[in-house]
């Protein structure tokens, strides 16, 4: 539905007189939406865009945000009353280019809009979820493009179509059939890549993702010998002596997970370490990271959400801290201004952010570490492929989404991560889905849901960098530059012919 899921909303755009008055083959002038009506068109689309996508939101701050209904029913209105904006600044953009410049000059700089308002979204608001791009990512064949553009490209390609889509209904009805035959085509050949059968790729390594399964408690629940049972069943797991054929697994993956594990707590490292011992593995363990925590009081104790390595030796080498916090679920920003939304953080926590994106080093390979919602940010990902990754690891814990259709748009999103960047991507989470995904963004192995169990995935290593790898999101900047660039020529094309 990508392919003209947008061109309702251009007609709109471009075409607001009523349907009784139209007489296009007579040659009546298109009369487009004026500013404000494009602007509500596009902000109307956007609420029901984003409630319809993130319907989730309501259900995550009602059974984990300590809300009631009524109360988490307005988290997500004023959610995509927020995030609709940007639909409206779209419609806005569209309406005045179409009141100045013609209905022409709007669908030509529509694509480019598009993509301007996904960065926006991504670098202002940075909630980049769903990218209209991230809908082709089983369509391998063209979702190739990203690792020149990044997922923006596909948008732009997304929007190309859906411009053409809507120009039909636009032109006289003469040359409405030609055109919207065009465009159909256009989306059926487009489309059709994912059929495709995608390149088989070899995996010469294997790493244990043990996905925990482990229910969303409240504190007090957690008593030392439920704790202590779940560490040793845990650890069951990671042992267990099934594998993949004759090779050994080199690497063992614990998720991001609502469980007490703090890597300051000297029982729980003790286990950790003892089970690397055991396998003789590097191990990657989620937990919770302190600093100042032994120092004394005069210096605050700061808390992450971490992923640490320890290594065969059972020997705790590196961390990994994740950078980009959850707004209202890690932190509460603007504390001053919402201080009346702290209940919504009580149940994660105040974290800090973490400072660098090095790759994590083991004896023979380097690990980007990622943390659950890191992985719908396309620059940030790519900037461990550029610091040396060789293979990409994302721990999450979707249990917060529970059996909405949240967990699988988190998987697409990552997915499109391992394709942007041509790295494997072993994701492993705390519910599922916990799976090895290949350079395509092919699922080459997963794991069944909410099940306590362990996967053996395949994978490889690469020291190969795409060209978004090294350049990041140009090609979403360049779209910016061409699309203010665009509306300050329709804006004074107009000034200069009423002169």
């Amino acid at each position: 539905m990508s392919w003209f899921a947008v061109a309702p909303l251009m007609v709109g755009l471009l075409r607001t007189h009523a349907p009784q008055a139209l007489q296009i083959d007579a040659g009546s002038r298109l009369v487009p939406a004026d500013p404000a009506q494009g602007f509500l068109l596009g902000y109307a689309c956007g609420i029901v865009w984003y409630g319809g996508t993130c319907y989730w939101v309501y259900a995550t701050m009602k059974q984990y945000g300590g809300l009631n209904g009524f109360a988490a029913a307005g988290i997500l209105l004023l959610f995509c009353l927020y995030l609709g904006l940007y639909h409206g600044a779209f419609g806005l953009l569209i309406s005045l280019l179409a009141r100045r410049s013609g209905v022409r000059w709007p669908l030509v700089c529509a694509p480019f809009l598009w993509v301007a308002i996904e960065l926006a979204r991504t670098r202002i608001s940075g909630f980049p979820w769903n990218l209209l791009g991230i809908a082709q990512v089983d369509n391998i064949p063209l979702s190739h493009i990203a690792t020149i553009t990044g997922a923006y490209g596909l948008s732009f390609e997304i929007m190309v179509v859906n411009v053409a889509m809507a120009a039909a209904f636009l032109v006289p009805r003469s040359r409405r059939n030609q055109l919207l035959g065009a465009a159909l085509t256009a989306a059926v050949v487009l489309q059709a890549g994912r059929w495709l059968p995608p390149t088989q790729l070899p995996a010469d390594r294997v790493a244990r993702l043990v996905q925990g399964n482990i229910p969303i408690l409240q504190g007090a629940d957690w008593t030392r010998d439920y704790f202590e049972q779940t560490v040793r069943e845990l650890v069951d797991l990671s042992l267990h002596a099934g594998g993949s054929g004759s090779l050994r697994p080199q690497l063992i993956v614990w998720p991001e997970s609502p469980a007490p594990f703090y890597g300051s707590d000297p029982v729980f490292r003790a286990a950790i370490s003892d089970m690397a011992r055991a396998a003789n593995a590097w191990v990657l363990v989620g937990n919770v990271g302190t600093r100042n925590a032994n120092q004394s009081s005069q210096q605050t104790t700061e808390i992450y959400n971490s992923a640490s390595l320890v290594n065969p030796a059972g020997e705790w080498t590196a961390r990994y801290d994740k950078i980009h916090l959850v707004p209202f679920g890690e932190y509460l920003p603007f504390k001053r201004v919402f201080g009346f939304a702290g209940g919504l953080t009580k149940e994660v926590g105040d974290f800090s952010a973490g400072t660098s994106r090095q790759p994590l080093a083991t004896a023979d390979s380097r690990l980007g570490v990622f943390i659950c919602y890191e992985s719908i940010f396309p620059n940030e990902v790519r900037q461990l492929a550029k610091n040396g990754a060789q293979v990409f690891v994302n721990i999450s814990n979707d249990g917060w989404y529970g059996d909405s259709g949240a967990y699988a748009q988190h998987l697409k999103q990552a997915r499109m991560r391992a394709v942007e960047n041509a790295r494997w991507l072993l994701r492993d989470t705390n519910t599922g889905v916990t799976a090895a995904i290949d350079p395509q963004g092919r699922l080459f192995q997963r794991a069944d849901r909410k099940v306590r169990t362990e996967l053996d995935a395949g994978y490889a290593l690469s020291n190969v960098t795409t060209f978004y790898t090294r350049w990041g999101d140009w090609f979403a900047y360049l779209c910016a530059i061409i699309s203010a660039a665009a509306v300050i020529a329709g804006l004074a094309r107009k000034t200069a012919d009423s002169e």
